[in-house]
């Protein structure tokens, strides 16, 4: 489950075309264990739930930087 998780601080130090790769890598990851979870072969339960929250961390650390863009470009 540890390698699924990353931490928000290493998230923003990513470059924004490394924080889109790993998201689509944990996008397919999620439906690979989600296809197993179906099927009953899933070892690791949790590792739905960290990949899911990694993602949401992605996602929320992306639209910040988004929103800082829009802020200090409007201002310039």
């Amino acid at each position: 489950m540890a390698k699924y998780m990353i931490k928000t601080e290493d998230i923003r130090k990513m470059s924004p075309e490394e924080r889109l790769k790993k998201l689509e890598e944990l996008q397919e990851e999620l439906v690979k264990l989600r296809l197993k979870a179906v099927v009953g072969t899933l070892e690791n339960p949790g590792a739905i739930r960290a990949i899911r929250k990694t993602i949401a961390r992605i996602l929320t650390v992306m639209r910040e930087e988004e929103l800082k863009q829009r802020k200090t470009g409007s201002k310039a």
